[in-house]
């Protein structure tokens, strides 16, 4: 009887006061709950909110190539057609050799950024783990030729291609990008990578036998994937997109590029053909919008890996 009366407060004072802290903390876990369930929605919410100036352009560029001229600059503007009709796409492949120019713009693109990343790899990979005299102040030299504007040497290099015969031809094209700011761009790039690689990994192909074309073909590039992407999109855009370039050194319509090609679609009194242009437009776009997602994650990990150094 004694250890019955002794037991019962014991038992009292160990269960009853744990209801309520667990009570509280259910509680506690709730509002946790709800509280980040409403600071996700709203944060879409914003996010929404915050791609429309971007993806309004796009949509109505899209939908405005099934619209009749009268309709694209009316007042006030409307993203979906009253009146659909298909008639300037058909237009896009009659009034231009616009399936010619397209594969020229890519080739050119995937030209581009192939030799880009194995020189700008090389490159990088030289700044960033060979000790060479003089490696610093070649280094900025080097970055300080993004500070010339295109506009300052296109007459030189015209005069350079002319006098090597490359006028009218796609050579100015590809090679431009790859030794100019675009090339810069990617061995600064690549040198970032290359330097928040541990030094171990070095050492330990050393150890096994590997020299320095060893180690940057079997260690180095294969785990500079994310640098590899940034390039790939960044060359890929700049040159399937190119423009100015395209203007200066081609003539031949069947050698123009797809940027080029976009301002010939003119009706017989010069005026533009929007429509069709939208039409043309929104082909191009394809390429770029495959390129960037099958590549952003790495693209995205790239940039944040740069500033690592």
């Amino acid at each position: 009887m004694r250890s019955d009366v002794i037991d019962a407060p014991l038992t009292e004072d160990i269960v009853l006061p744990s209801r309520p802290e667990g009570k509280r903390r259910a509680r506690t876990s709730r509002q946790y709950r709800v509280r980040s369930r409403t600071a996700r929605v709203v944060l879409y919410v914003l996010l929404t909110i915050a791609t429309i100036p971007f993806v309004y352009p796009v949509l109505w560029m899209v939908f405005s190539s099934f619209k009749p001229a009268s309709e694209i600059f009316a007042v006030p503007p409307s993203i979906f057609p009253e009146n659909w009709t298909t008639a300037a796409w058909p237009l896009v492949f009659t009034e231009n050799p616009f399936l010619l120019q397209y594969a020229n713009s890519l080739y050119i693109a995937v030209v581009v950024t192939v030799l880009t990343i194995i020189v700008a790899a090389l490159a990088g990979y030289a700044f960033a783990r060979i000790t060479f005299p003089l490696a610093g102040p070649m280094f900025l030299l080097l970055l300080s030729g993004m500070m010339l504007p295109t506009e300052v040497t296109v007459i030189p290099i015209f005069q350079w291609a002319n006098g090597l015969g490359l006028i009218d031809t796609h050579w100015p094209l590809i090679l431009l990008p790859v030794f100019g700011s675009g090339g810069i761009v990617a061995t600064f790039i690549f040198r970032q990578f290359f330097l928040s690689l541990p030094v171990e990994l070095e050492e330990a192909a050393r150890i096994d036998g590997l020299g320095r074309v060893g180690i940057f073909c079997r260690i180095a590039l294969p785990l500079a994937g994310p640098a590899i992407a940034t390039v790939a999109i960044l060359q890929f855009l700049r040159s399937f997109n190119m423009y100015y370039e395209a203007l200066i050194f081609l003539k031949t319509p069947a050698m123009f590029t797809v940027g080029l090609g976009l301002t010939r679609y003119e009706d017989v009194y010069g005026e533009p053909m929007w429509s069709t242009q939208l039409a043309a437009t929104t082909l191009t776009v394809i390429p770029v919008l495959v390129v960037f997602l099958f590549a952003q994650r790495q693209f995205v990990e790239s940039l944040s890996r740069t500033g690592i150094k």
